[in-house]
């Protein structure tokens, strides 16, 4: 009988298959083509998103507070304006106004259909938290993707 530990403890099996196989490249069980569209997109194209999506929100959140007079504090109403873009977006159109600029969207990986609204609200809940979307698995799908059962895919 194996020990309860040797699941995690034994070292990073996750990118093997049930027979032993390792995975080629991210997204390969998925389905997935290796590169060009259709790929599992990278870290650095994601974060860029992110970033272009946050200070566009930043920006949006400081218009608000100028015009309406209000005594919130930015980071609160940038975060309010990035999680409404970010649900809305996502939920419409399969992607945020920075994963567009990158080339990048959301996708499910069940089936080909849209993302939709539940499915764009807890994942964009989830990234809220930020550790979620750090941890990834063998396909370089963040917690929050997996919870949801997408993934970033490459448009171009």
């Amino acid at each position: 009988m194996a020990r309860m530990t040797g699941s995690w403890l034994s070292g990073p099996n996750a990118a093997m298959d049930d027979d032993g196989t390792e995975q080629k490249f991210p997204g390969e069980r998925l389905g997935l083509p290796s590169d060009g569209p259709g790929a599992v997109a990278g870290l650095g194209r994601r974060i860029l998103a992110l970033l272009v999506d946050w200070l566009m929100a930043m920006g949006i959140g400081a218009l608000v507070l100028s015009l309406t007079g209000w005594q919130q504090s930015l980071s609160t109403v940038t975060l309010l304006v990035w999680f409404v873009v970010g649900v809305s977006a996502v939920a419409v159109f399969s992607f945020t106004p920075g994963q567009l600029i990158v080339g990048i969207q959301v996708a499910r990986v069940d089936a080909r259909a849209r993302v939709g609204f539940v499915r764009a609200l807890v994942r964009t809940f989830f990234i809220v938290f930020v550790f979620p979307a750090v941890i990834s698995d063998h396909d370089g799908r963040g917690m929050h993707d997996r919870a949801t059962g997408t993934a970033m895919l490459r448009v171009r």
